[in-house]
């Protein structure tokens, strides 16, 4: 199947006074029409950027910005701002992580999502209004009709980011980058706006890009995941390799500091030793060896040598210098116990 979406070496770096933030250094992955891609690492790892550049958001700033992105063979790094600001919306749309800051506070939720209709598609501003009220009450706001003319302080925040789903969903976009949407929900909305993603991608048939450093919210709802270190992909598998076979240390330490709810865990959960790097500073050779226990098993100098991302298993990519015989020796003996 043709891959609709297609990031190739994708680097976004920041001139600073202090130095150049290398915010990612050549990411690569794609996605195909229906498929759910998880992208997960701690804050400042490079996963916000990256959507940022998906919706070229970095245009216009002191951002660097190079490699490729292509959707369904239309070029985003070189497309023009004005075909770029068509696309937006129409084929490709973000959900942001907090909508309260992502919404107009002096336009009510009707106004702003019958704009996005009206910048793409010609209707009279009695038809979009149909519209708007059809796809709030479809994304689980009750009496759409009173919602439409409330403002965003008026919403609670799950409301809030129901209608900022709906306002990403309304011209039915190929395309939808989701910034972590379930942050500072409590657990019951969060399975909602989950439940309602999934239902809402069976419909339309949407590629989604869940971008999240909770793993609870990406076994739940993609098919694979990207674990980002320090601007860089340091892990790429399909969903059940990446939590039954995880193959790279940071992913381990991701998994053993997880608490699991389905057994009683009979050991405290130990969470990954240190800090994330500065991206400004980061470590030589491979970024996560600061904080890797497993070092002294590694076939080249984890402080000197950049280690390549490649395969380990069919569909299953690690950047790791240890081989990979023996990270999956050291997976079943040291790590698998601890799940």
């Amino acid at each position: 199947m043709d891959k609709f979406l297609r990031v190739n070496d994708l680097k976004v770096h920041f001139p600073t006074d202090d130095g150049v933030v290398k915010a990612v250094d050549g990411l690569t992955f794609d996605l195909e029409k229906g498929k759910t891609l998880g992208i997960v690492g701690e804050s400042g790892s490079g996963k916000s950027v990256t959507s940022l550049a998906i919706m070229g958001l970095h245009r216009g700033t002191r951002a660097q910005v190079s490699g490729e992105i292509w959707l369904d063979d239309q070029d985003l790094i070189n497309v023009s701002d004005e075909e770029l600001r068509g696309l937006r919306g129409r084929k490709m749309a973000m959900i942001f992580q907090d909508p309260l800051s992502a919404m107009h506070p002096y336009y009510t939720i009707g106004k702003q999502l019958a704009e996005a209709i009206m910048v793409h598609e010609k209707v009279s501003k009695a038809n979009a209004r149909t519209k708007v009220i059809e796809m709030l009450g479809r994304v689980g706001i009750p009496n759409p009709q009173r919602r439409a003319d409330q403002y965003p302080h008026e919403f609670s925040g799950g409301m809030r980011q129901r209608a900022m789903i709906a306002m990403a969903l309304i011209n039915d976009p190929e395309l939808l980058i989701a910034d972590e949407p379930t942050t500072a929900l409590d657990v019951t909305v969060q399975a909602q706006i989950l439940d309602l993603m999934r239902s809402l991608q069976d419909e339309f048939g949407s590629a989604i890009i869940m971008i999240t450093h909770d793993l609870g919210v990406v076994a739940e709802i993609a098919d694979d995941v990207l674990v980002m270190y320090g601007g860089k992909c340091v892990e790429y598998a399909e969903l059940d390799d990446a939590f039954h076979r995880p193959d790279h240390p940071y992913t381990w330490g991701l998994l053993t500091s997880m608490p699991r709810l389905d057994r009683v865990k009979s050991e405290r959960l130990v969470p990954v030793a240190g800090n994330p790097p500065s991206l400004i500073n980061v470590p030589p050779g491979c970024a996560f060896h600061p904080r890797c226990t497993f070092c002294d098993y590694a076939a080249a100098d984890c402080t000197t040598v950049v280690p390549e991302l490649a395969p380990s298993y069919p569909k299953h990519d690690s950047r790791c210098h240890i081989p990979a015989a023996k990270r999956a020796e050291l997976f079943a003996e040291q790590i698998a116990p601890r799940l």
